[in-house]
């Protein structure tokens, strides 16, 4: 994919799978809900203590793959540096939840899960190295 492609693509609607580094084990892998604006670094809410949040400010480091499940398959994979903000969140929280439940049922999420959110920090991934694969572009032709 071209940057811009690879940019738009993660732009939209995917759960993606955030990787990060764990010592004496494989790397602790989670789906998450996020947001991003190409050219800037990639939103995600997360409960400070989390075990993903300590994995994430011992490495300092992580990855995150986005992927369609339908043909043709494509992905995007980033890699960067990583910074856990404490910060309000919930404007963040709300744009998460409006992107992947809608407006009326992302409010309903928001509500019924207000006290498990109240503690979250603001994680921004800065994207670094990039991969991608448009299996649209690949041509099947002998």
């Amino acid at each position: 994919m071209t940057r811009d492609a690879r940019e738009a693509f993660l732009a939209g609607v995917h759960v993606g799978v955030l990787a990060v580094a764990e010592s004496g084990r494989g790397p602790c892998a989670v789906p998450v809900w996020y947001r991003y604006t190409p050219g800037e670094a990639i939103r995600i809410t997360t409960s400070p203590t989390s075990r993903k949040a300590r994995l994430l400010r011992e490495a300092g480091r992580a990855s995150l793959c986005v992927q369609t499940e339908r043909l043709p398959y494509q992905y995007v994979t980033v890699e960067g540096r990583v910074e856990l903000v404490e910060t309000d969140v919930t404007g963040d929280q709300r744009a998460i939840a409006h992107r992947y439940m809608g407006e009326q049922l992302g409010e309903q999420y928001l509500k019924s899960k207000a006290f498990d959110l109240s503690d979250e920090v603001l994680l921004l991934l800065h994207p670094e190295r990039w991969g991608s694969v448009d299996f649209s572009q690949v041509s099947l032709d002998e």
